[in-house]
């Protein structure tokens, strides 16, 4: 019997990290993990979901920080999330700034998310994309998933009940 490889994935900053009041988080003492993140990566991961985060990241390309700094916080986020149990097991990101360059990874467009679902072999018809922005429910739709727009900086506990 195949098993089926299912997926969340999630934008980063609104959705998982509060936003609120910088335009780019870069820096560890910057993070702030919205409420219920957590617990809810702990339940989808309990229900069998890989959980994968998928941002823009255009600060790199304007050269307000590096590649390096953003997988840096990535770890840290990580280590965050993993004292309450929970865990991200990917993390995807576009570096570059819509402004100064034309690239084919950055949300709306589906490539990043396309990139992981070819890595681990995930079902898309049993997968999901949780954003905050219409370019995150553009991605996911433009990738064949099932999108959840949440309200930036809001209680991630909210999409458990949409979530089979």
């Amino acid at each position: 019997m195949t098993t089926i490889r299912k997926a969340i994935f999630l934008d980063r900053d609104g959705v998982i990290n509060c936003n609120r009041d910088k335009t780019y988080i870069w820096k560890a003492s910057d993070l702030l993990i919205n409420p219920g993140v957590p617990e809810t990566l702990k339940a989808l991961k309990q229900k069998g979901y890989l959980l994968i985060v998928v941002s823009n990241q255009g600060g790199v390309s304007k050269g307000e920080y590096t590649r390096e700094d953003v997988e840096v916080l990535h770890r840290h986020l990580n280590k965050v999330l993993e004292a309450s149990g929970a865990r991200v097991d990917d993390f995807y990101y576009c570096p570059h700034h819509q402004d100064l360059e034309a690239c084919l990874c950055r949300k709306p467009l589906p490539l990043m998310l396309e990139k992981a679902m070819a890595r681990y072999g995930i079902d898309r018809s049993h997968s999901w994309f949780i954003g905050d922005s219409k370019r995150d429910e553009e991605a996911g739709k433009a990738a064949g998933l099932r999108t959840l727009l949440v309200e930036p900086n809001s209680n991630l506990l909210q999409v458990l009940g949409k979530i089979s």
